[in-house]
């Protein structure tokens, strides 16, 4: 029952080890030779699992982000895994790292009220390409992937 496109599915390595820490922590990977990406550990330790951050909406630090991403239009800023990544100044150097603990990285508490919740397929992966697996915030101009995807 496994999921062939997940990067914890032939076990343990020393590139993935931080997909089977405790949930909440950061698994970071460089991809297509440019991209880091950011993934959140989400089982209990010694189950690999995790969830790849594909966008957020940038509420704080524009300038920052600008900066790093090289761009003044804000629906550039994160909007993919990798401009999410670059925005945030993401490295490998952050993979491990206890999102639920203060520190250089940490998922915080919403701002505002989410919105509705929409389910799709997953996108840029060739295995298992039919599952529901990517969730996003119905609307949200910062859902990045096909608009067709992200009613």
């Amino acid at each position: 029952m496994g999921d062939a496109a997940a990067h914890s599915f032939r076990g343990l390595t020393p590139s993935n080890r931080s997909l089977f820490l405790d949930h909440g922590h950061a698994y970071v990977y460089f991809t297509y030779g440019n991209h880091f990406m950011l993934n959140v550990s989400s089982e209990r330790a010694g189950v690999g699992a995790g969830i790849l951050i594909r966008g957020l909406e940038p509420l704080e630090g524009l300038s920052t982000m600008e900066r790093l991403r090289g761009t003044h239009r804000v629906l550039d800023l994160t909007r993919g895994p990798g401009r999410l990544a670059a925005a945030l100044g993401i490295t490998k150097k952050l993979d491990g790292t206890d999102l639920c603990a203060a520190g250089p990285l940490w998922l915080g508490t919403a701002v505002r009220e989410t919105g509705s919740i929409g389910i799709s397929v997953r996108i840029g992966i060739t295995k298992e390409t039919h599952r529901e697996l990517r969730f996003y915030e119905r609307g949200n101009l910062f859902v990045s992937g096909p608009k067709s995807l992200s009613p």
